[in-house]
């Protein structure tokens, strides 16, 4: 008895599936590519065994705190303190996750964690209240091994390339601490400024003088500010950075005039910008963004139409990512044009582009990155890195953009061991899209086998600019 079905995600029909298994036999095995995501640099610096199954598998995963918190568990419940502080009893915390783990059925949360119970931890039986305990023993005791640190479960999965995300005050002690090392595990960093770019940051106002510290920088006039920018930049490309990452409301660019620029800039630094104007602000450094990846070849992601932190209650409590993050309706076509109009023809330069409006998918995204060479659009995002969601995603794209408009799979996680069970996902739903492709005669099985190796492997190291083999 296994917990997952070997052609789970595969379609139902015997035909279609037999071509999606001839795909998959080919790419499950071929190494992950993890360019965007969320874990702990400091698990790979020190390589200290993860301290027990709530830590590692429940207290730092949005997707399982979310569900439950949903169906009335609250965050001090399960462990969840200021800005993120872990604590609490991990064999409680353990098994008020199993009393209710049956809340996740038909998730892709389920999938992921029968995966990580089934081929990690070589559990067979479905976790429930009453095999709580053996679940929490069988992993600990796993832990407790060498062969489940971070550096050696890096090896297992197969994991070529793993992008961390760092802010732009961020020391990087941890990534220095890793190449000092001597260890060939390639995790990088990745740049993401909001924390000194949006005006509305809680904390925006000290952040400015911090960044003047560790860039050297006058952040003090407009020129100063982005030569700030550049400097931290290089810091972060030293450190192994292969892109930028941006998370703003809504994806609206401008492309004002460096008098405007001057002027709004000493409105925002003297915390004199109206809201308008600071959303004016925000799109003006998506642009200026942009130019410098042209300079520095950095790829930039720009991650928009969430409403974050909606439970102001909780924000005030807890802080940021715990879960009330909402997606919000936007607009590209309007939003993207003065970017687009001012660099969007630049040779070299790759823009990704993410959202959590999936009305935008076919109407906009397709067409605009079907017409501007430096548009990519970015794998189904946060609440759609689904099965259900990747594959509404290729419907609505793929006859407008094509597949080399995309740019392959991101796992975006914070919980490590999930990462190959997500690529596994995202591999078997890719197959049986493709598989359907086939069966129809809209592609030859030649043509399908090459485009499932480039979205596994070859469409992220091209969107990245990754070196790295594809067997």
């Amino acid at each position: 008895m296994s917990l997952i079905h070997p052609d789970r995600l595969f379609p139902p029909d015997p035909t279609t599936r037999a071509i999606a298994r001839a795909l998959y036999d080919e790419i499950h095995d071929l190494p992950i590519f993890s360019p965007h995501g969320h874990c702990d640099p400091a698990w790979f610096a020190f390589d200290q065994p993860f301290p027990n199954p709530s830590a590692l598998l429940i207290q730092p995963d949005h997707y399982v705190l979310r569900m439950l918190v949903s169906q009335g568990v609250t965050f001090e419940a399960l462990g969840i303190g200021p800005e993120g502080e872990m604590g609490g009893d991990p064999r409680d915390v353990w098994r008020l996750f199993a009393r209710n783990y049956h809340l996740f059925r038909g998730t892709p949360t389920r999938l992921w964690m029968d995966y990580t119970f089934s081929e990690l931890f070589g559990l067979k039986e479905r976790l429930n209240g009453d095999n709580a305990d053996d679940y929490f023993d069988r992993i600990a005791e796993c832990l407790a091994r060498p062969e489940y640190r971070p550096r050696a479960l890096f090896d297992r999965f197969g994991i070529d390339l793993l992008a961390t995300t760092e802010g732009a005050l961020d020391p990087l002690t941890h990534h220095a601490a890793i190449a000092k090392s001597g260890w060939n595990g390639r995790v990088v960093t990745t740049y993401r400024p909001d924390e000194v770019i949006d005006p509305d940051h809680e904390t925006f106002a000290a952040n400015l003088q911090r960044f003047a510290a560790v860039s050297g920088c006058d952040v003090g006039t407009w020129s100063g500010y982005l030569e700030a920018h550049r400097v931290r930049r290089a810091h972060f490309r030293y450190h192994g950075a292969v892109a930028t990452d941006h998370g703003v409301p809504i994806p609206q660019t401008a492309d004002l005039s460096r008098t405007e620029c001057e002027a709004l800039f000493h409105k925002v630094y003297t915390g004199q910008a109206s809201p308008v104007e600071a959303g004016l602000f925000r799109a003006q450094m998506l642009t200026e963004m942009a130019r410098m990846s042209i300079e520095d070849g950095m790829t930039m992601q720009i991650h928009p139409g969430s409403a974050r932190n909606h439970n102001r209650s909780v924000f005030a409590r807890l802080g940021r990512d715990k879960g009330f993050d909402i997606p919000r309706q936007v607009d590209f076509v309007g939003g993207l044009a003065p970017l687009l109009n001012a660099v969007g023809d630049a040779p070299g330069l790759k823009i990704i582009v993410f959202t959590l409006d999936e009305t935008t998918y076919s109407r906009e995204l397709a067409p605009l990155a079907g017409a501007y060479p430096a548009l990519f659009i970015g794998p189904a995002w946060w609440f759609f890195d689904s099965p259900d969601g990747i594959r509404r995603q290729h419907e609505a794209l793929i006859e407008t953009a094509g597949f080399y408009n995309t740019v392959g799979f991101n796992d975006d996680s914070r919980a490590f061991p999930s990462l190959p069970a997500r690529h596994d996902m995202a591999r078997r739903v890719d197959c049986a899209f493709l598989a359907e492709r086939v069966a129809d005669h809209r592609l030859t099985e030649a043509e399908a086998h090459e485009l499932a190796l480039a979205l596994t492997v070859e469409l992220p190291r091209r969107a990245y600019s990754l070196s790295g083999s594809s067997s």
